[in-house]
């Protein structure tokens, strides 16, 4: 059972529902240039990250979840808030981490990934979307490594969302917080805005603080 929203949630979740496609790239320098802050989404293939996008937009295609994880091999940006004057940009990355997907195709994304996290000026925030049953893997820590600098001056925020917290029960959901939050605490600093909560697209939970915390990420104010 979810908590009744509240009028800044049913605000900040009316504002994600504007989403629209705006492009993709294969590569950073085919990005389009902007002064908006852009949101990016990164985590595991399998971690949920196209679902939580979609039920955040309310929009079942927004994001793309290929039927074969790790197929996606695209940087999708998603405008949000008015037409004429949007807010902010949704960085879809793919996902990673899948086994069937050959070494040198990997790599390259890999590369790609470092060097939109650590370098693309935009960016302003990164949800990091971690299967709340395993935790994070090896792959996770390397891309905490490549954002880490950043957030740690307070350039880029942060924000850790367990997905798929609907299958464990609430001991279990303690207990995949907590095996997180060590590493977060090593990446604070009096600058860092770091954050992590437990979601779940199936009953909604962790919806309002998810929509809440982007919205103010794009308008601070």
């Amino acid at each position: 059972m979810t908590e009744p929203t509240s009028t800044a949630a049913r605000d900040a979740l009316a504002w994600a529902h504007s989403a629209r496609f705006l492009t993709t790239a294969a590569q950073l320098h085919q990005l389009p240039p902007s002064e908006l802050p852009e949101i990016a989404f990164v985590g595991r293939s399998n971690a949920g990250k196209s679902t939580a996008i979609n039920t955040l937009a309310q929009q079942r295609r927004l994001a793309f979840a290929s039927k074969t994880p790790g197929r996606t091999q695209h940087i999708n940006l998603f405008e949000v808030g008015p037409r004429d004057a949007p807010d902010a940009l949704l960085a879809d990355l793919p996902g990673y981490g899948y086994a069937a997907v050959e070494r040198a195709a990997k790599l390259r994304w890999q590369q790609v990934m470092a060097d939109y996290l650590a370098q693309r000026r935009p960016l302003h925030g990164v949800v990091m979307l971690v299967d709340s049953r395993h935790g994070l893997t090896p792959l996770d820590r390397q891309l905490l490594e490549f954002v880490g600098p950043r957030v740690a001056t307070g350039e880029v925020k942060l924000l850790v969302v367990l997905t798929k917290a609907d299958k464990l029960n609430r001991s279990e959901q303690h207990k995949a917080v907590a095996a997180v939050q060590p590493l977060l605490d090593g990446l604070a600093t009096e600058n860092a805005d770091i954050g992590i909560l437990l979601f779940s697209a199936l009953n909604r939970q962790g919806l309002d603080d998810l929509a809440l915390t982007l919205h103010g990420w794009a308008s601070p104010a």
